[in-house]
């Protein structure tokens, strides 16, 4: 089964309009049946500091919504979207992922960046959840930013089933070292083998990039850092597999954590 995969690397600024102008020209490069991604926050907007969420239109903020159900609608695409969300007394960071037929979801953030944990509330789940695509079913996991670095999560859902990970974010640090989240999406993907179809924003600092990685850990299209730019890329679902993780030793794993020594210091207390 073989699907198309479209990454918008847009930049994320707290004007709602203009970010919701760069998504349409995003999605304007897609075909009908394309999974589109755009990065964390690429609605609401994104940065460091967010005290600018005081302030924003949460009467726009939901018309923005409307705005990419429709185009997901209007151009017959699988668009994930991520928004800082306002539901329930509270802010969340989400993926937003929105069907041709009017089908929604959302993903809620569940490791929060240091920046966020004052401001947002984080998430409790990490559910699957399944795209109809012409070609046949397509089963997702969702992560978003810093949760590259918890390659537990990513396990719990490639043992739930899904063929792809969908990852956006918003990282952009010059203090990052160069190549580390790349090298983490790679080995996201060929540790699990599943794809990941990354998203990161157009910024100069940017240290994550933009690109679809097979479940073999191949690159199969990288985006330029820094630009404005888009990325299609056609992908063999058949290729996800569960040959790696189905020989993990899951008797020892599994087993509940003993300090390595005892009390008197002496002889190993795993079991």
């Amino acid at each position: 089964m073989r699907t198309s995969v479209v990454i918008g690397q847009v930049p994320t600024g707290w004007d709602l309009a203009r970010n919701l102008t760069g998504i349409a020209q995003v999605v304007a490069a897609a075909r009908p049946g394309d999974v589109v991604l755009l990065p964390e926050g690429a609605l609401s907007g994104y940065a460091s500091d967010l005290s600018p969420l005081a302030h924003l239109d949460l009467d726009a903020l939901e018309r923005g919504i409307s705005r990419l159900a429709a185009l997901a609608r209007e151009n017959a695409v699988h668009l994930f979207c991520g928004s800082l969300m306002r539901e329930g007394g509270a802010w969340w960071n989400t993926a937003l992922y929105f069907a041709p037929d009017g089908q929604r979801w959302t993903y809620r953030k569940i490791n929060l960046a240091m920046n966020e944990r004052d401001v947002l509330r984080a998430g409790d789940e990490l559910p699957t959840h399944t795209l109809s695509l012409p070609e046949g079913r397509l089963e997702v996991g969702v992560q978003l930013c810093r949760e590259i670095r918890y390659p537990e999560q990513w396990q719990y859902l490639a043992r739930a089933g899904v063929d792809a990970f969908v990852f956006l974010t918003n990282a952009a640090s010059p203090e990052a070292p160069a190549g580390l989240w790349r090298s983490h999406l790679i080995s996201r993907a060929a540790e699990n083998q599943r794809f990941v179809f990354a998203v990161n924003v157009a910024d100069p600092a940017q240290h994550c990039p933009s690109m679809v990685v097979s479940p073999q850990g191949e690159v199969l299209g990288e985006l330029a850092p820094g630009r404005v730019g888009t990325l299609r890329v056609t992908v063999d679902l058949t290729q996800a597999s569960d040959w790696s993780i189905g020989q993990q030793r899951r008797d020892v794993v599994d087993l509940v954590y003993r300090p390595p020594y005892g009390p008197d210091g002496r002889g190993s207390a795993h079991r």
